[in-house]
């Protein structure tokens, strides 16, 4: 039998950092998008930040896998975790708010529990996962607000996309669990490589971007956070969680998107917390709690020390 896997203090550290870098790229995207095509942009994200990733594995002296067996599963890995879901997500944000776009992308989680139970033998579904999944998704939707599902009905292909691109987070979740024996730097530096190559031609066709006018010089830096803070550097901390913690308790971390989101609009563009913001953010870290157990089985410990 193999060994439940848990979270550490770290690993929820991690998550709150990923969350905030993953929360920016909603931002980001939303900038560079207005201006670059989908695919284009797509390309951009993962050709820089290949490249960062490239440059920091050969300084600390890292090299790449030798060509064979296991590029295989790193292409599925680049289709499932890149390539399908940043076009996805790229493309519904042309058409769909980023407040319905961020609920829909909450899903991940209430996939990745489905998929994981399934396929892992340590990763399953419990009455106090399903609990606190719950709790997690109905904070998230407190936090975004009644309003963003008022769009729900309209743009049905983009939110499908969403929808998809959620699932696609979740198969990757779990199906990237055997890569943990690689570095993070290598895996992800790899994983990128092939989703560029992969992008290059869908992008060339689909965009023909050597007709489309220079982005301004806010979209080129937007892609540039995007693909340098959201991408490669997240890359790094979500295969390290990865390899200790299992996917469904890694994808938590798109409950905490909204929250970072609505942080960050307050501390640096003084936008104002509401009271539905605290409510929505308490139900969040009851579900999280629920679904890391610690607190259930340290007041369980002090019963039974008072018994």
């Amino acid at each position: 039998m193999k060994q439940k896997l848990t979270m550490s203090l770290s690993d929820w550290l991690l998550i709150v950092v990923l969350s905030i870098f993953w929360g920016g790229s909603f931002f980001f995207a939303g900038i560079a998008v207005q201006e670059i095509p989908p695919f284009s942009l797509a390309f951009a994200r993962v050709a820089l930040a290949a490249l960062i990733l490239a440059v920091y594995a050969r300084a600390v002296g890292l090299s790449l896998p030798p060509f064979g067996p296991i590029w295989g599963p790193l292409a599925i890995m680049a289709v499932l975790n890149n390539v399908a879901p940043f076009t996805l997500i790229f493309w519904s944000q042309t058409h769909i708010p980023g407040g319905l776009a961020s609920i829909l992308n909450a899903t991940t989680p209430l996939f990745t529990i489905i998929v994981a139970h399934f396929a892992t033998t340590d990763d399953r579904i419990t009455p106090a996962r399903l609990a606190g999944l719950a709790a997690g998704f109905v904070g998230v939707l407190i936090v975004i607000g009644p309003d963003a599902l008022r769009e729900l009905g309209v743009n049905v292909l983009a939110q499908l996309a969403s929808l998809l691109a959620a699932i696609c987070y979740a198969v990757s979740g779990v199906y990237g669990r055997r890569f943990r024996d690689l570095l993070p730097a290598v895996v992800s530096a790899s994983i990128l490589i092939v989703s560029t190559i992969m992008l290059l031609p869908l992008a060339a066709y689909a965009d023909r971007p050597w007709t489309l006018p220079m982005p301004s010089g806010g979209a080129l830096v937007a892609t540039l956070a995007l693909a340098a803070i959201s991408t490669a550097v997240a890359y790094l901390i979500y295969f390290r969680v990865l390899a200790r913690a299992g996917a469904t308790n890694l994808l938590l971390v798109t409950f905490l998107i909204p929250v970072s989101a609505i942080l960050l609009g307050a501390l640096f563009l003084g936008e104002t917390l509401e009271l539905r913001h605290f409510v929505g953010m308490g139900a969040i870290a009851l579900g999280l709690a629920a679904i890391d157990g610690r607190p259930q089985r340290a007041f369980s410990q002090l019963l039974r020390a008072r018994a």
